[in-house]
């Protein structure tokens, strides 16, 4: 098959992927720091007031954001924080949204049913968040038309407005003073997560570039790639299958499979065999040689670990995205590609393995340019 390089950046190479995402990340934060602020402190009324967070897409990709907000708001990350309620869905909106709730909408754009949706929430008196021009109180508008940096940045905006929400829950006497500290926090996250990916791709970018190549061969001889995650890791796993199944740039569709995806299959390996085995019991009925699987974690989740074992028995390629603060165990030596984030904080690790696997997408176009190439 010819790989047609028409979408494809001209900005070749981690240095290009790198600079478009640190450019449009610092222009991003620094104008709407002010602003996120505010909806931090917007959003901790309507919590207070007994609403919720409602995140809609419909699309693949849009779902995987709905549920990256939901796991988010709901299981919080960080000891002690409290968990605020949340629900990700794709339809039937107005059945379920009141006038305290907080509305976020993606890919309205896109959606002439999400849009609608959050117009509505909007006239019943919900706070409404939208990343385009969308007729939503709240729109922050990323400054790139490259789809996967749009993601990722709206990625980082949800956590760190999750993160800064609870700032508000109590009472301060100069609020003035509390929103500026808010915006230099935001900021400073930003400046983290720029930092935490510049190091990931410069030290992993040998292994990025491997899998690339070994996934584009997987691809070319029939095989499918097997994705899977947990809680967040989860979320990512399910973009990612949708941009090999249907990239936003036009690329051509490649045989991917979420093995998060389908709740049955989830709940009856752990209730007939324990949670620890409901990726591995999945890779034994799917996983055939000369495939390869991809496992997303940010923690020493044995559920992974099994997994990769089962796929390394079953001679699939395997690639591993893991957490480097010595808790990938021995999901580490399972990896025939193996690429660690060294971050402490697991929300900058899910925003810059989210810029991963974006590059590594990109890659497996390249990788059959260099064969074609003879390169």
């Amino acid at each position: 098959m010819t790989v047609s390089t028409s979408a494809l950046p001209v900005d070749r190479g981690l240095a290009g992927f790198l600079e478009r995402r640190t450019r449009a990340n610092t222009r991003f934060f620094a104008l709407e720091a002010e602003r996120l602020a505010r909806l931090c402190q917007r959003m901790a009324k309507q919590f207070t007031r007994g609403g919720r967070l409602i995140a809609i897409g419909s699309s693949p990709p849009a779902r995987s954001d709905a549920r990256r907000v939901a796991v988010g708001f709901v299981h919080p990350l960080i000891v002690g924080r409290r968990a605020l309620p949340a629900i990700a869905l794709s339809r039937d909106v107005e059945l379920f949204v009141e006038p305290h709730d907080v509305v976020i909408g993606f890919e309205t754009g896109q959606d002439p049913e999400t849009a609608t949706a959050l117009a509505f929430a909007r006239e019943l008196g919900c706070v409404t968040i939208a990343f385009e021009s969308a007729g939503a109180e709240w729109e922050f508008v990323p400054p790139t038309a490259d789809a996967f940096v749009r993601q990722e940045l709206v990625e980082t905006l949800h956590h760190v407005v999750w993160e800064l929400v609870s700032v508000f829950f109590e009472h301060h006497p100069d609020m003035k003073a509390v929103l500026d500290d808010v915006r230099r926090s935001i900021l400073m996250k930003s400046e983290e997560v720029s930092e935490l990916r510049e190091r990931t791709l410069n030290e992993n970018g040998a292994q990025i570039e491997a899998a690339a190549a070994a996934l584009r061969e997987t691809f070319d001889t029939g095989g499918q790639l097997l994705v899977l995650g947990s809680g967040g890791s989860a979320a990512d796993a399910m973009d990612l299958v949708a941009d090999f199944r249907a990239a936003p740039q036009g690329w051509p569709a490649r045989r991917a499979v979420d093995l998060t995806e389908d709740a049955g299959i989830l709940t009856a390996v752990a209730s007939d065999f324990g949670p620890d085995a409901i990726f591995a019991r999945q890779v034994m009925a799917y996983g055939r040689r000369g495939d390869a699987l991809l496992a997303l974690s940010t923690n020493d989740a044995r559920g992974v670990t099994f997994a990769l074992e089962e796929a390394r028995r079953r001679g699939l390629r395997t690639i591993a995205m893991l957490r480097g603060d010595g808790s990938q165990g021995a999901a580490e030596g399972l990896a025939d590609h193996l690429v660690i984030t060294r971050g402490e904080n697991v929300l900058r690790v899910l925003e810059v393995q989210a810029s991963a696997c974006h590059v590594l997408r990109e890659l497996v176009e390249w990788a059959g340019i260099d064969r074609a190439q003879g390169g």
